[in-house]
Formats: structure tokens, C-alpha cells, sequence
């Protein structure tokens, strides 16, 4: 099996995702995992992040945690965290969300994403100051004649 092509038609697939149309989802995504094995991290994941688009977060989450104790690859190992970190979050599990997505705040490419969702599961933890200030130490260097001054009160902020 061609690896670049199995994840291009992955690709292919998630570009036309429909969630107004699980049946046909399923039917779509299905013959892509049945070229893997039933434990192959990369099917596992994509598995769990139908699941998860299509609202079934609690069969979403062994799946993500299958996925990654199987060893993904480095382009889908920070997806799955940030995508299980959402879900947990999504299904009441704040603190594993929390412990997973610090795990991501400082990766040059997905930290901001972590640090959001954070920000969301912070919220739901009632540590609302911690929450407004991970969004406004992000958002600051947005704002250009007062990123300063947001960054500082931000650093204000307490629970």
C-alpha cells in the first residue's frame, strides 16, 4: 500500500466531511480504515475523529487513546492530542483535558489551539481568570496600540 496516497484520499475525504451526513461518512471512511490493520494508530485516529466531528464523543475518546498509545505519526500525534484534549473536555473530564493540552501550549505550531482549548477547559474548571488570561496573552499581540497594555492586565488576573 502507497502511504501518500492512503492519506491523500484520507485528506480527500475530511475536505468533502459532512456531518448533516454520517451514513454516507461512514460508508466513505469505512473501505479507507479496512486497508489498515484493526490497531493501526492512523486508522484508529481517524476512526475517533469521525466519532468525534459527528458528535460521539464517548466512543471518541478510547479510540484517540488507542491511537496515540499505538505511536501516530509526528503529523497526527499533535492533532490527537489537541482533538482528545477537546474531547475530554467535551465529555466532563476536565483535568485529563487540562493535563493533555499543557502538554501542547509551547508546540510552535498547534500551541495556540492547545492554549484555547485550554482556555475553554479552564473555564469549565471555574478558573475563569486563568482561562481570559491564556486568551488575552494570545490575542495581545493582535491588538497593535494596546497589545502592551493587554498582556499586562492579563498578568493581573487572578482567580
Amino acid at each position: 500500500m502507497d502511504e501518500a496516497t492512503w492519506d491523500e484520499r484520507i485528506a480527500a475525504f475530511w475536505a468533502d466531511a459532512d456531518d448533516e451526513r454520517p451514513d454516507a461518512m461512514w460508508a466513505a471512511l469505512e473501505p479507507l480504515l479496512a486497508e489498515r490493520g484493526a490497531d493501526d494508530a492512523a486508522a484508529l485516529f481517524e476512526r475517533a475523529s469521525l466519532h468525534d466531528m459527528l458528535g460521539d464523543e464517548r466512543q471518541a475518546v478510547p479510540l484517540y487513546q488507542r491511537a496515540i498509545a499505538a505511536g501516530l505519526d509526528a503529523g497526527r500525534d499533535g492533532f490527537a492530542a489537541i482533538q482528545l484534549g477537546s474531547t475530554l473536555r467535551n465529555v466532563g473530564r476536565f483535568d485529563e483535558a487540562a493535563e493533555l493540552l499543557q502538554t501542547r501550549v509551547d508546540d510552535p505550531d498547534l500551541g495556540p489551539a492547545a492554549r484555547a482549548f485550554l482556555a475553554l477547559t479552564r473555564h469549565d474548571q471555574g478558573r475563569h481568570a486563568e482561562a481570559l488570561r491564556l486568551v488575552l496573552t494570545d490575542h495581545a499581540p493582535n491588538v497593535p496600540l494596546y497589545g502592551r497594555a493587554l498582556a499586562e492586565y492579563s498578568g493581573l488576573l487572578t482567580d
